[in-house]
């Protein structure tokens, strides 16, 4: 066995460079193909995910497999090779074995110990499957590692570590709230009709949204997912809507989340802050107190506090200002920086310049054409509170009110980042939930899990070694049989008269002596090659008894057929 990985994660490169990286399905295709074609590989297939590309491959040289693998996921991820290699990851035989099985059990994941990693792989090998570049070994591999990651999620507690990246998501809009408290009564967006969007509607719906709306490319499959969510009695009230009609819908949805695989950015932050000036205005015009004051007049709307304000923060400025702030960003400006504006006043020094003073209780009152220099400012800060970590940022919008939440399950992004700067919009994505996921705690069955890894690495590569040698084993039982049948045609010819009855009785004396010769040294060689450094045992069978080469290889090729039609038809 010569397996090797050549790969990158959200362990070892940032969000960036993987958003960048990432593989389409006609990407994948020609990356096998062309690895197949290489000549250290004789089989190969590709696990690519939101968080991990990673390219396995049974190779009869190391260095120059690595050097050929790692080229060959520059070329097909678009990304320089100079620039991709300080993030890349080698694993070697054994080891490549252990980190597939880790991967499995999800000890490798964003969150750890969630199950859709398995989905994954089984997608990976039936695309090798699919396009004939697995072969023994990756399907040996990947069947075993399939059978690992059911094993540790049914013998140990590792689903209590962690939990699917979508519900991990949803907790994480949720903040302090317990996911299904928070999503009582709430509207959400789901674009996207694949596995992850699919996965992330029926959480939605088991969690206790009130209705969801799909919208996707291919109306057809946003229409068969709003009806399964619909027959799924969880009670959720599912549609289907037209991608033109996104816009829309986001002015009257809660929570959006998004997976769609497009290689562009499906929303941008104009869109975002489009959807929430409207929303805003509706609920402004929604609560508007009616009647007439004791002139006879409708008196003036009580000011509403914007989405991105809490009750502390309203007490700051002047509730007229906040008003007129957000009458301009209606009034087709798009400055709704502007309101945000107020959200960073806090966090920008004292007398840097701005033109109304301390920022605070002197906006009351301004005119016009200040106001806007304190936008021009107030810009400024935001853009010097950015180059600060994002961690820092987002803690200041923490218990504000959320007029819309966004998850972003994209790889690459479908979501512009710029969207967290939106006052009432909360932003939660892979970058996110990647600094997130860093401070969970780790449940104690993780130990459990690592340990059945082990085990199962060391059974998977004895099994290796020992398979190794059965077509040796097999090609000199077969030589033992052609030397007895040889010999009892050589009897027949020098005892004649012997019946049948005789001749069987002969045959079968000579054969069981034969195979009692046999029986302990082939028994011990597989148990030497299921050892490690066993590899050699094969070679030495073959030298012994002076096998032939071609009928070795005649088995070994028999062998691998009879695998390959069974790959196909395993689960």
């Amino acid at each position: 066995m010569s397996l090797l990985v050549v790969g990158l994660s959200h362990r070892s490169a940032p969000v960036s460079v993987l958003e960048r990286a990432s593989l389409n399905a006609d990407a994948k295709a020609k990356l096998l193909h062309d690895t197949l074609a290489a000549e250290p590989a004789a089989e190969a297939t590709v696990l690519a995910t939101c968080n991990r590309i990673e390219l396995y491959a049974d190779v009869d040289k190391f260095h120059a497999g690595v050097s050929e693998l790692s080229t060959l996921l520059a070329q097909h991820s678009g990304v320089a090779l100079e620039e991709l290699t300080p993030y890349l990851y080698v694993h070697y035989e054994d080891r490549a074995v252990h980190h597939l099985f880790s991967v499995a059990c999800g000890l490798d994941s964003m969150v750890v110990g969630e199950g859709q990693i398995l989905g994954q792989i089984k997608d990976a090998l039936a695309l090798g499957q699919e396009l004939h570049t697995a072969g023994r070994l990756i399907n040996d591999l990947f069947q075993q590692a399939l059978r690992v990651g059911k094993r540790a999620h049914s013998e140990t507690g590792i689903d209590r570590a962690g939990q699917s990246l979508v519900t991990f998501g949803l907790e994480q809009l949720a903040v302090h709230l317990p996911v299904r408290e928070w999503a009582v009564g709430k509207r959400a967006l789901v674009l996207g009709a694949g596995s992850m969007s699919s996965l992330a509607a029926a959480t939605l719906a088991r969690v206790g949204f009130a209705e969801i709306a799909v919208a996707n490319r291919t109306a057809e499959r946003a229409e068969r997912l709003a009806e399964i969510l619909v027959a799924s009695g969880t009670g959720v009230a599912a549609r289907a809507v037209a991608m033109s009609a996104v816009a829309d819908e986001l002015t009257r949805v809660d929570v959006v989340v998004s997976c769609t695989g497009a290689t562009g950015l499906v929303l941008s932050a104009d869109d975002v802050a489009a959807a929430v000036s409207v929303a805003v205005s509706r609920d402004s015009a929604a609560h508007a107190p009616a009647g007439l004051d004791d002139r006879g007049s409708a008196p003036d709307p009580a000011p509403q506090t914007p989405a991105g304000l809490n009750s502390a923060g309203a007490g700051l400025v002047d509730a007229g200002v906040v008003a007129r702030l957000v009458a301009a960003a209606d009034g087709g400006r798009r400055r709704l920086a502007d309101a945000g504006a107020v959200r960073v006043l806090a966090a920008v020094p004292e007398g840097d310049g701005c033109p109304v003073g301390d920022g605070r209780a002197a906006i009351a009152g301004v005119d016009a054409s200040s106001l806007e220099l304190h936008g021009t400012w107030a810009d400024q800060g935001e853009a010097a509170a950015q180059r600060q970590p994002r961690r820092g940022v987002r803690a200041q919008v923490d218990g504000v009110a959320v007029r819309l939440a966004l998850l972003d399950l994209a790889m690459p992004r479908d979501i512009d980042a710029a969207v967290h700067r939106i006052p009432g919009v909360r932003l939660v994505d892979i970058e996110s939930l990647a600094e997130a996921s860093a401070d969970a705690p780790m449940a104690a069955d993780v130990d459990a899990v690592r340990g059945i890894v082990a085990e199962e690495v060391a059974a998977f590569g004895a099994a290796q070694r020992a398979a190794h040698i059965t077509p040796t084993v097999v090609a000199l039982r077969a030589m033992a049989a052609e030397v007895v049948a040889m010999e009892v045609a050589r009897l027949d010819g020098r005892v004649p008269d012997l019946d049948e009855r005789q001749r069987a009785e002969v045959t079968q004396t000579v054969r069981r002596v034969v195979d009692k010769l046999l029986h302990a040294p082939t028994v011990r060689v597989k148990q030497l090659a299921s050892e490690p450094g066993g590899a050699g045992y094969a070679e030495a069978l073959r030298e012994l008894f002076d096998l032939d080469p071609q009928t070795v290889a005649s088995v070994s090729r028999a062998d691998a057929a009879d695998q390959n039609d069974d790959s196909g038809r395993a689960s």
